[in-house]
């Protein structure tokens, strides 16, 4: 598997400022070219040499529910915060995919809620609405650290497909390295079903 060039399109400085008080500046990069035709954006933090150094990376999917409104549902929100204090501290970058749901959407996502609330998993309940269990593909990640100069990264995740697709794309994964386990008496259910059904390296009490 391979993927094709893409280029950087605009990079801008913003502040970023969380609820709790921590606050940093990242570098906003955008790219023409993305396979997917997306409006993914990376966020280079701490201001690392991408080009000689091994930057710590987090592939983030978005989540409205999660990232913005704060959801207890996931674990989404607190490992956007914790991965951009880390990346921050070591230098390195923070992709921002458009992938809402494990790329099944905004509605789609809500509509699988509520088939959680009747007893399915959240993976049940994707390939209950006809979606797969996790449709996300993470070609145009690849290509968005192709642009930046990074062929080498640690990778900030417990999900290992994610280290399985980059890999096959190109991208050599030196370490991983994981997030915190943000459990709370929401997501417990969600959180157990992503360690023991996908093999996320989370580890619950209880």
């Amino acid at each position: 598997m391979s993927s094709s060039l893409a280029g950087v399109r605009t990079r801008v400085r913003i502040p970023l400022a969380f609820a709790d008080g921590y606050s940093t500046t990242a570098q906003a990069v955008t790219f023409d070219g993305l396979e997917d035709g997306r409006e993914h954006v990376a966020l280079i933090l701490g201001d690392p040499d991408l080009a000689a150094a091994t930057p710590l990376v987090r592939l983030h999917s978005e989540c409205l529910t999660g990232d913005v409104f704060g959801s207890a549902r996931c674990d989404c929100g607190p490992q956007l915060r914790e991965s951009v204090e880390r990346i921050t501290e070591t230098g390195g970058v923070l992709l921002y995919l458009r992938q809402e749901g494990r790329d099944i959407g905004l509605y789609n996502k809500l509509d699988a809620y509520a088939l959680q609330d009747d007893g399915l998993d959240t993976y049940q309940a994707n390939t209950a609405l006809g979606f797969d269990e996790d449709a996300r593909d993470y070609t145009a990640a690849a290509q968005m650290l192709t642009a930046l100069g990074v062929g080498e990264l640690d990778l900030l995740t417990n999900n290992p497909d994610k280290v399985r697709q980059l890999t096959a794309l190109g991208v050599t994964v030196r370490d991983t390295v994981p997030t915190g386990v943000h459990a709370n008496p929401g997501n417990l259910r969600y959180l157990r079903a992503k360690a023991e059904h996908t093999g996320h390296t989370i580890r619950l009490v209880g």
